[in-house]
């Protein structure tokens, strides 16, 4: 079947902003068409993360001439890593009872994705292993997370399939972007991925410095604390000022400490 040509419009200056992250890829044969199913849809930003195994000849055989794609993936040892520059992350995965995240469809995830990459900052859209999907700890670096709404009856979608959906959808989100952009109103720079985590991280280490969670597990607490965060849209004077208050935080309880430990 041949495919109905599209409107003349090149996307790349968008969707250059937009990459395509696999995790864990334990089949080469599956980056090849993943990078196919990209290039079909004027993408061309391939990331993987700790694959089993380095793209090989049935990779380039898969990829149908969409070489340059495999040639030009970037690999990384960690998603935290591969994300580290990105405002928005998108898990694509099955639903997870222990990871609580908002839930998008294919195309509201697209076009959350496009909207952000339009307005400048660099958008992940990460996909799991092919067995295991994406691990508890991947998808708490993720903002939301894209369902597939495949049959019920049998769910079970291939790796490229589920990367051809969303590039797709991709596609129709930025071509619907393609008209005038109403300039956005001036703000600071919106937080990097990286600069959120190391917020998170010290958040941990005060709520445990004030005994915030009295001998409770803190990853629950944790969890809600994330999204709450993520959901603000923090820029990076925010991230300044709420590291500056748990900075005195902690110090505050250190001195607390030394008085409690002194002499009475």
């Amino acid at each position: 079947m041949t495919a109905t040509p599209l409107p003349a419009w090149n996307p790349l200056p968008v969707a250059h902003r937009i990459r395509i992250v696999l995790v864990g890829t334990q089949h080469p044969g599956n980056i090849g068409s993943a990078a196919r199913a990209l290039k079909t849809m004027g993408l061309a930003r391939l990331v993987l993360v700790a694959p089993q195994k380095s793209p090989d000849v049935d990779s380039f055989a898969l990829a149908a001439g969409a070489n340059d794609v495999l040639d030009d993936a970037v690999v990384f040892g960690t998603l935290a890593e591969a994300v580290g520059d990105c405002r928005l992350v998108l898990g694509c995965t099955a639903r997870s009872r222990r990871i609580t995240l908002e839930e998008l469809l294919p195309r509201t995830g697209a076009e959350r994705a496009v909207a952000m990459a339009a307005g400048g900052d660099e958008v992940a859209l990460v996909f799991g292993r092919e067995r295991t999907g994406l691990e508890n700890d991947e998808l708490q670096l993720c903002h939301a997370a894209i369902h597939i709404p495949a049959n019920p009856d049998y769910s079970s979608l291939n790796l490229a399939a589920a990367v051809q959906v969303l590039a797709y959808e991709l596609r129709l989100a930025l071509l619907a972007a393609a008209g005038p952009v109403t300039p956005a109103e001036p703000r600071d720079p919106p937080a990097s991925h990286f600069q959120l985590e190391g917020l998170f991280a010290q958040l941990g280490e005060t709520l445990d410095a004030i005994d915030f969670h009295k001998g409770r597990a803190p990853e629950s607490a944790m969890r809600k604390l994330r999204r709450l965060f993520l959901r603000a849209d923090l820029d990076e004077r925010e991230v300044r000022l709420l590291r500056g208050i748990l900075s005195d935080a902690s110090r505050m309880a250190a001195l607390a400490g030394q008085r409690l430990d002194g002499p009475h």
